[in-house]
């Protein structure tokens, strides 16, 4: 169990987990603001540095990767430094980067910004769950979850709007910008509410196994990256970044077999947790659309549609109106149906309405268009919601750190590889039917491509124990008898 430097912290002096949560959610609402306008603005942020529309993805997978890189080790600096300090630093590197990335003239250094804007990110938010994970009892982790996210869920809500009218208005590098004042806050509240907790015990750090990891996610990265413009001359690059990186992570799952008195930096031997496993492979099946979904959307809105950011951005927005929404619903929905079938039958759900993305067309009602996507933002929040706090379910609390690392880590992976697979297929589809520009039918193939993807969560989740979380949604049923492995 965690302790402040102190010494242990007594139960009745844990801060009250919605004050934490609130707090955590301030460093969230900066990034996924940060994240969403973006998006909003990736075709006018491509004019500026004289670029395609799709290389501008790699403005987003940079952030993404930087965060896989260093997420793994976020619970063991957390740990030996205190979550607090590692939480304000994370915070200052952040809005550095964001200046940075305001300051930025061409594309290579806005990549470079985001890096660093990512090496911040990497520690935010999963040094504020596990802080989360640790002041709070698994009767109410679903709500602590909500608390969590609602406040971040405005970023995505408020993003494409402000995007929008950033980049229409204003310039775009004022996107940047508007992260000093929340990052300043966040750093207050912090020193204030949160406590500095580290662990007793001081286990050496892995740093081989970070090394080796580190290396295989950024070559796996840039080099799906590489591969989703199409470019012939970047091939022969591409596929020898994409070999190093399968090579470097076989020669990881070897170095983290080996039997050692601590803990590798990513612990494999946790993959031997049923719910924790069927979580992770699954939730990163549903991801992969999750991440490609906020690259084609704006994109396929400005450039197949014609319309303008202020007006995609208002459109867009809908998917984290119906997110908001079903904050209140997840605890009811997993009480009354469970974990295992919310998760069967919403991946299907979720899957069809991403789908329906593909059937936009110019002549669609707003309306309608807004209604989609509000019940699509309504049931993939409800399946993360569930995915995040079932996987936790038969962890023990002394490997709480090493879980959360852990799966934050492919939690980010598969969203930057969404978002590869979004560029890949738009680009593989122009290839093939040879357009010269993106078309409305490019768009629709790459939507029907990644929503293929998340479909095949839905077979995984049937795997996981008919009680899965009971401890945690309180839900009861005939099953009840039969006990997770």
């Amino acid at each position: 169990m965690s302790e402040v430097t102190a010494g242990p912290m007594p139960r009745m002096a844990r801060p009250n987990f919605r004050t934490t949560a609130l707090i955590i959610a301030s460093a969230m609402f900066m990034e996924q603001l940060d994240a969403t306008i973006l998006a909003t603005a990736l075709p006018t942020m491509a004019n500026s540095f004289d670029v395609s529309p799709a290389h501008m993805s790699i403005a987003l997978t940079s952030y993404l990767l930087s965060l896989a890189v260093l997420i793994p080790a976020s619970g063991k600096i957390a740990d030996r430094y205190g979550a607090r300090s590692v939480f304000s630093i994370a915070i200052a590197v952040f809005m550095l980067g964001s200046i940075l990335c305001a300051w930025a003239p061409t594309l290579p250094v806005l990549v470079a910004a985001r890096l660093l804007q990512g090496a911040g990110g990497a520690m935010m938010v999963p040094v504020g769950r596990l802080v989360l994970l640790r002041t709070v009892d698994k009767s109410d982790l679903v709500s602590a979850m909500g608390w969590l996210l609602v406040p971040a869920l405005i970023g995505p809500i408020l993003g494409p709007p402000v995007g929008g009218f950033i980049v229409t208005f204003l310039d775009w590098r004022w996107i940047f910008y508007i992260n000093i004042p929340i990052g300043l806050l966040g750093l207050v509240l912090t020193q204030i509410f949160i406590p500095n907790m580290k662990e007793d015990k001081r286990e050496p750090f892995d740093m081989k196994g970070f090394v080796l990891s580190g290396i295989s996610l950024a070559c796996l990265l840039f080099g799906f990256e590489m591969t989703s413009r199409g470019s012939a001359g970047e091939a022969p690059l591409a596929i020898a970044l994409l070999v190093i990186g399968v090579v470097s992570g076989a020669i990881y799952v070897v170095h983290a077999r080996k039997p050692r008195d601590f803990a590798p930096i990513l612990d494999l031997s946790l993959m031997r947790v049923r719910t924790f496993r069927i979580s992770l492979v699954a939730g990163s099946l549903s991801r992969i659309t999750q991440g490609a979904q906020p690259f084609l959307l704006p994109l396929m809105m400005q450039i197949g549609f014609g319309m303008s950011a202020v007006e995609s951005g208002l459109l867009t927005f809908a998917t984290a109106c119906g997110s908001m929404l079903m904050k209140a619903a997840a605890k009811p929905i997993l009480k009354r149906f469970g974990f295992r079938t919310t998760l069967i039958w919403n991946s299907v759900f979720s899957s069809m309405l991403y789908a329906a993305c593909a059937l936009f067309r110019p002549d669609w009602p707003h309306w309608a268009i807004f209604a989609v996507l509000l019940v699509c933002g309504f049931s993939m929040s409800l399946q993360f919601t569930a995915y995040n706090t079932v996987c936790y379910d038969d962890i023990p609390p002394t490997r709480t750190s090493s879980a959360n690392s852990f799966y934050t880590t492919f939690q980010q992976l598969m969203l930057s590889f969404g978002i590869c697979a979004g560029a890949l297929a738009l680009t593989g589809s122009k290839l093939v039917l040879g357009h010269e520009h993106a078309t409305l039918t490019d768009f629709s193939m790459a939507f029907l491509f990644v929503t293929a993807i998340s479909l095949l969560a839905s077979p995984v989740n049937a795997k996981l124990p008919y009680n899965a979380g009971a401890s945690m949604s309180g839900h009861r049923n005939r099953h009840e008898a039969e006990q997770p492995t």
